[in-house]
């Protein structure tokens, strides 16, 4: 048992130990090479950015702004906030460095963002985005080039079962038509809504449509729908990216009452969901923030992206046990005697340099023991540098995982059995 003055870690901020890395770290590479296919370039963005950078682009009224922002007043009397998601420092970024003038970049972030939520399965208080965003193009092309994204990479990494859903939330004007007509309908309910819509009602009532509360979600069930509200023009530009979607091979449902939790949204909005992981079904969620740019002192800039939670990732590819990444070893190299560690660290060395991964024993005790330590590393072969070895003379291999026996070979002969064995693993 830990002492009790032992420090620990805050709620919510999680150590990734090194059992969990391989996972993470296949992940990750799937990210870089999905945006590389689709020519999205890097960027990276401070951590902490000023306060009124997320009120002006997640909008007062929502509740990561409200309740969740990590914000504090530094010594200059400066308000910062620990970033809480990816796509308003990105556009910050692209307004400053002049990225978005008569320009269109496709760029990607990942990292750890900050929200103070009540932890949970797959929600935590420091997570990790992925994120892409288009910007500069305003057909619904774009739009259908996010979704794919989204899609290969689930192929990339094995994962099946994610559903798609989208819905338009067409023009301005239109929404703007929409939220007095909803105001109308939810005042005589005023009393009867939870906490959070009651005090959002009067300024974004359509951020009620998102509430989590079961009684709420009932007296919605014969408000007025947003699609009573799409003009012809938003419309046709959405049945146009069902159909670039059908013809990429997307399968999709639309919702017409799919919100984001985010003020910035304008038009197309989507999300990716899960049955595996319990109440936190959102993998993926995005769509498309024309006015964002603009609304943080830029120029109007048409814009499209979507962001992707890490854990939630990492934790569907575990579950997928046949897609589970197995980082083993190929080589754990035994050294019989302190003589001959010379002679095993210039062989772990070359087997290194011919692209084997190779754990050494660093210990001299007895062979049978230290075979027990080789089979418990999951490598598939151990190397044996026997007593008195010179170079030259015979090295042992011993095949771990049923490819064989034990074998005594010259130094200039292991490489090709170690391919041949390690070609024979599952």
């Amino acid at each position: 048992m830990a002492s009790g003055n032992a420090i620990q870690s805050i709620r919510g901020m999680n150590d990734l130990l090194p059992d969990q890395m391989s996972t993470w770290q296949r992940v990750e590479t799937a990210l870089r090479n999905v945006a590389r296919l689709y020519d999205y370039r890097e960027i990276r963005t401070p951590i902490l950015e000023r306060t009124e950078l997320f009120k002006r682009a997640i909008g007062e009224q929502t509740d990561i702004v409200e309740k969740e922002m990590y914000t504090f007043t530094d010594n200059n009397g400066d308000s910062l906030t620990l970033r809480p998601e990816g796509t308003a420092s990105t556009v910050r970024a692209g307004n400053q460095h002049g990225l978005l003038h008569n320009q269109t970049q496709r760029l990607w972030y990942s990292g750890p963002m900050f929200r103070h939520e009540r932890p949970q399965k797959g929600r935590y208080r420091q997570f990790h985005q992925f994120g892409i965003e288009a910007l500069g193009w305003h057909g619904p092309e774009v739009e259908a080039e996010v979704i794919t994204v989204g899609e290969r990479l689930w192929r990339m990494l094995g994962l099946t079962g994610l559903s798609l859903q989208i819905n338009t939330l067409g023009s301005a004007e239109g929404r703007s038509l929409f939220r007095a007509s909803l105001k109308d309908y939810l005042a005589p309910f005023e009393k009867s809504l939870d906490e959070d819509s009651q005090r959002r009602l009067e300024k974004n009532p359509l951020r009620i449509l998102d509430s989590k509360d079961a009684k709420t979600q009932e007296i919605l069930e014969n408000a007025p729908t947003l699609q009573d509200f799409i003009e012809s023009e938003e419309r046709e530009h959405f049945e146009t990216l069902q159909m670039l979607l059908s013809s990429a091979g997307v399968h999709f449902e639309v919702n017409p009452r799919l919100v984001r939790g985010l003020d910035y949204y304008t038009g197309f909005v989507f999300e990716w969901l899960t049955d595996q992981l319990g109440a936190q079904s959102a993998v993926c969620a995005g769509g498309r923030y024309d006015g964002l740019a603009e609304q943080l002192g830029g120029r109007s800039v048409p814009a499209t992206g979507f962001a992707c939670g890490l854990e939630r990732l990492v934790e569907l590819v575990s579950l997928n046990e046949a897609n589970s990444l197995q980082d083993n070893p190929d080589v754990y190299l035994i050294t019989q005697s302190a003589d001959v560690e010379g002679a095993g660290v210039r062989i772990a060395e070359f087997l290194r340099n011919k692209d084997f991964k190779v754990v050494s024993g660093l210990s001299s005790s007895n062979l049978k023991k230290q075979l027990r330590r080789a089979d418990g590393s999951g490598a598939g072969v151990a190397v044996i540098v026997p007593d008195r070895y010179i170079s030259g003379s015979q090295l042992l291999a011993k095949p771990l995982r049923g490819q064989g026996e034990q074998r005594e070979m010259p130094e200039s002969d292991l490489e090709k059995f170690l391919r041949e064995c390690t070609d024979q693993l599952p």
